[in-house]
């Protein structure tokens, strides 16, 4: 077994309809395993998964547990800061809030992140020092 790993991460969602919808203009494509209750979302070695937020809590063993969003970003790295200026402006076309416009940043590359109608951040990102492959996956450099 590989310990170091994630392969699936779930967003609880407050309005689940609201929240496919959103991911579906974006140009996501629900996988065929999704269930009234839950949307699947086939990524590039792993899923993302979409739960109404009072059902994720009760399957998490907190049943009536405030779950809060923004705590954590999720991100997708690019290969060019026109993918990642392409890649903001359809989220915010798909209905995003803007919380940063891509910019050049410290680290050398560049950067903006959005949220999505939950509020779950997601950051856009071009680093030089980090080669994606062909299919977009990253291994970071030896």
């Amino acid at each position: 077994m590989t310990p170091q790993r994630i392969t699936l991460v779930t967003l609880g969602v407050s309005d689940l309809s609201a929240a496919r919808a959103f991911y579906a203009r974006l140009g996501w494509c629900e996988h065929k395993d999704s269930q009234p209750g839950v949307a699947f979302f086939q990524l590039t070695g792993a899923v993302l998964a979409l739960f109404g937020r009072d059902d994720l809590a009760a399957d998490q063993g907190r049943a009536g547990a405030t779950l809060g969003t923004g705590a954590i970003t999720l991100a997708q790295n690019f290969a060019t800061e026109a993918e990642v200026d392409a890649a903001f402006a359809a989220a915010l076309a798909a209905g995003a809030t803007a919380l940063k416009v891509p910019e050049r940043v410290f680290w050398g590359g560049y950067s903006g992140y959005w949220a999505d109608p939950d509020g779950h951040v997601w950051e856009v990102a071009m680093n030089p020092f980090w080669p994606l492959a062909d299919d977009g996956s990253l291994t970071l450099p030896a």
